[in-house]
């Protein structure tokens, strides 16, 4: 006779859906805001896992961030769902559960990768994954679910561009793998009454990683943050055709030793930006990017570079704007403003901005992490951007964003009709 044995979890909707998105993918990305329940959904899916599975002697695993934060974590979690099984066996000292069928559930830590090594999984969540080390899961933890096909679940709340990020791109394209996004606003969880008082004590930045999923306010101290999360929830970062009428032009941000950035814009008439191409390298001449702008073929119209263009090289006596004409580039020069009048001419563009999502890829990126450093001192964030690697492709966005407060766009030709494809209706 079968002994029916009743865990104390009612899981919500949200839970459900979870458990069964993993059970019918073998790779699952979930992206969840606080206080929503996932690491009680992962444990007990962990422990279904483990009673049901039909391989010998099942094994499954429990990651956090660290040992301790799993310990804190967790380990109540999984003693409170486990304690009405009869015959389980808890070890506290290893942090697991040893299920009567000989399945087991363990908690790990990331930061300890060697203890993981020499196991096998049959299931695996990795919660909180954009904390952990990004070779944890490549070098360690996918080896050890070849054998038995084992599944693996990407789980937590979004903390800039990282692993997780790269795991939430892949589940997004691959119809293989299991994916979920679940913000404050849309589950119900929480109280709006509990939802307007965090938003009094976090930064919009803060409160929009937290609660609303985030990858992008996640970056403290984004400067586009909001306009970018805008852009992607319009969906104007999508595939952008080639309009064959309309010129191609260029904004750059000049390095000598450093790099150099170019965004590649077409003016519609009907106001829109749409940039369908990026390109960025370092320690390379002016000869090198022209032959760049060459080989992408496209008919071009104006290039426009910073104003500092014009200041002679000491070594050859000649600035790069007349290099640049040698070179066949005849540079228009973008109005010199300062920094924070540039910046907020690049947020008054980007609304009207569609980037394409494959060939924009690294340019995007520089502008998601664009950002003011913060000072903890006084507790707000300094005046003047970082000057890091991020900071060329968003200098030459602001080239673009100054120039076309000041520059005609560009007209079609007599007769001209919008080009087919994604964006033909917006012509």
């Amino acid at each position: 006779m079968a002994t029916v044995v009743e865990i104390p979890y009612a899981p919500r909707v949200q839970q459900k859906a979870i458990h069964l998105g993993i059970d019918t993918h073998r790779y699952s990305t979930v992206v969840c805001h606080r206080r929503m329940g996932k690491s009680v959904m992962g444990v007990n899916h962990l422990q279904k896992g483990a009673l049901t599975c039909r391989l010998p002697r099942p094994r499954f695993a429990y990651i956090g961030p660290t040992y301790r934060m799993a310990k804190q974590t967790v380990w109540d979690y999984l003693q409170h769902y486990a304690g009405n099984i009869p015959g389980v066996q808890k070890n506290q000292a290893e942090l697991r559960v040893d299920y009567p069928n000989a399945g087991r559930v363990q908690l790990f830590g990331a930061d300890n990768p060697d203890s993981l090594r020499g196991n096998y999984f049959d299931g695996v969540v990795l919660d909180e994954y954009g904390m952990m080390p990004a070779n944890v899961f490549p070098e360690v933890i996918r080896p050890a679910l070849a054998d038995r096909g084992g599944w693996v679940a990407f789980v937590g709340t979004p903390n800039g561009h990282n692993q997780f990020y790269e795991a939430y791109k892949t589940a997004l394209a691959d119809p293989d793998w299991f994916c979920a996004v679940y913000k404050a606003s849309e589950t119900g969880i929480l109280s709006p009454d509990e939802l307007a008082d965090a938003r009094k004590v976090m930064t919009p930045d803060e409160y929009l990683q937290e609660f609303e999923c985030s990858f992008e306010a996640a970056i403290r101290g984004s400067i586009y943050g909001s306009e970018l999360e805008k852009a992607r929830n319009e969906n104007r970062i999508t595939r952008i055709p080639l309009d064959p009428v309309l010129p191609v032009d260029t904004s750059w941000d000049l390095g000598v030793g450093d790099h150099t950035a170019i965004w590649f814009s077409q003016s519609a008439p009907s106001g829109e930006v749409r940039l369908i191409d990026y390109f960025e390298d370092s320690g390379e001449g002016l000869p090198y990017y022209a032959k760049k702008l060459q080989d992408k073929g496209y008919k071009y119209g104006k290039h426009w570079a910073p104003h500092d263009i014009r200041v002679r090289e000491f070594a050859s006596g000649r600035s790069r704007l007349e290099t640049a004409r040698a070179l066949g580039i005849d540079f228009m020069m973008a109005p010199q403003l300062p920094i924070e009048e540039g910046i907020h001419a690049a947020r008054m563009l980007l609304p009207r901005c569609w980037f394409d999502a494959e060939k924009c890829k690294a340019g995007l990126e520089a502008l998601q992490h664009y950002r003011r450093d913060y000072n903890a001192r006084l507790n707000e964030y300094k005046p003047t951007p970082i000057h890091d690697i991020w900071s060329h492709g968003a200098d030459a966005f602001r080239c673009l964003a100054v120039k076309q407060q000041t520059a005609a766009p560009n007209r079609p030709r007599p007769g001209y009709r919008p080009p087919t494809g994604d964006l033909a209706w917006m012509a």
